[in-house]
């Protein structure tokens, strides 16, 4: 599913024209990212828990050339399901 599918699913189950339905899925969008810039976590009961990882920097190699390279600290998001979400799944 990408998000033009999701725009069409959320615009089909709230009855809301394609158009509003693509807002609100901006909406949550932005809102989910500017929690994460915010307080590095948003939790959604039933459906999961988005939050920030820092990841050390590192000495990594270069498949092609075998070259070794130093990979820069980063920041990543992980995402951890919650019951509701793992039960409907599966």
């Amino acid at each position: 599913m990408n998000k033009n599918d999701l725009v069409a699913r959320v615009a089909e189950t709230a009855d809301l024209p394609r158009g509003k339905a693509a807002e609100a899925v901006d909406a949550v969008l932005d809102a989910i990212q500017a929690g994460l810039k915010d307080s590095g976590e948003v939790r959604l009961i039933g459906f999961g828990t988005f939050e920030t990882v820092r990841r050390k920097a590192s000495t990594g190699r270069n498949p092609r050339t075998g070259v070794e390279i130093q990979i820069a600290e980063s920041t990543s998001v992980k995402f951890k399901p919650g019951k509701a979400l793992k039960d409907s799944v599966g």
